[in-house]
């Protein structure tokens, strides 16, 4: 023990609270502090989300106009998700569906799924000398459906300002099923402003559709907030399996660097959205693109899991200051 501290609290921990007024109200969240500037807020009611993300007081992600919200306020007709999108650091997309609401096969899908509005099953947390570990796990499973469960890790390392995100996915039911994940990572002021510099190592930029092409040549340049602003999405595709997305602004000399598996991962999305208050730079990695279930089924690109099958997913975030 540090004979200088009362509690180990006063230099870094996980704490336990709930959440008072708003529709937020009554929501467990964890508070991390690793002692090295790093705070981070997780949220167990909402699948394990993190919300905030802060670094030596700056804040790093987008906080929604909705605020905090609790999963009984969410709605999965069209996409009235948004009415509960928090967006905070992470919000997790999937798992039945990604992206634009549509119907697969006879069954009607919500935009972006309902993983992000349920609460986990269980949650705790642990510590060794070197991590913080928060562990939780969801239950996507409904009679007569899919029946999918997604367990996850977030690792806080205590030595450096950085973290891993693990989630093992796993088809419980009994019979093949389809699966969509994307991390919907969002960058926030003041890390993100028009000075902000963007990096995406990819080796081929697409536009999502015709508003985003006409402008594809400043992918990597973020604007001042915009009234009237559309959104603009771009696909990255990159040629091996080294997945990487850096945001750094240089007024405050702080970056933020995403890696992951973009073989496993293969469906990177930068969503642009420049918008007065809704002003906040996406950078998502997921084994998907956001065009609906129905679409990635035509394109060869959705993925099933086998019954008993289990499919394990990881992203590190790195914070540079």
């Amino acid at each position: 023990m540090n004979p200088y501290i009362g509690h180990l609290s006063q230099i870094s921990g996980i704490e336990e609270h709930r959440l008072v007024g708003g529709k937020g109200d009554g929501m467990r969240i964890y508070e991390v502090t690793n002692g090295k500037g790093l705070e981070m807020v997780v949220s167990p009611d909402r699948n394990c989300d993190i919300p905030r993300l802060r670094v030596n007081g700056v804040n790093l992600s987008y906080m929604s106009p909705c605020g905090y919200v609790a999963p009984a306020y969410y709605d999965s007709i069209g996409t009235n998700w948004l009415q509960s999108f928090t967006a905070g650091f992470l919000t997790t997309c999937g798992l039945q569906a990604v992206g634009s609401p549509c119907e697969d096969q006879g069954e009607v899908l919500p935009l972006h799924g309902s993983i992000a509005n349920i609460p986990a099953f269980h949650s705790y947390y642990t510590e060794d000398e070197e991590t913080f570990r928060i562990h939780s796990l969801t239950r996507d499973e409904v009679i007569f459906g899919r029946k999918l469960t997604l367990c996850r890790e977030i690792a806080v390392s205590k030595a450096e300002n950085c973290f891993t995100i693990t989630d093992t996915i796993e088809n419980t039911g009994d019979r093949e099923e389809p699966f969509e994940i994307l991390y919907h990572m969002n960058m926030g002021y003041p890390l993100l402003d028009e000075d902000s510099i963007i990096t995406i190592p990819a080796e081929k930029v697409l536009p999502r559709d015709d508003h985003a092409a006409e402008d594809i040549e400043n992918w990597m340049h973020m604007e001042k907030p915009q009234a009237g602003y559309q959104e603009r999405c771009y696909y990255h595709i990159f040629s091996d399996d080294k997945g990487k997305a850096q945001i750094y602004q240089p007024k405050l000399g702080l970056g933020l660097t995403i890696e992951f598996d973009a073989k496993e991962l293969d469906g990177f999305v930068e969503w642009k959205m420049m918008g007065v208050r809704d002003y906040v730079l996406g950078l998502e990695c997921g084994n998907c693109y956001p065009d609906g279930r129905d679409v990635m089924r035509k394109s060869g690109m959705l993925k099933f899991l086998a019954p008993g099958e289990k499919k394990t997913y990881q992203v590190k975030i790195s914070i540079q200051s």
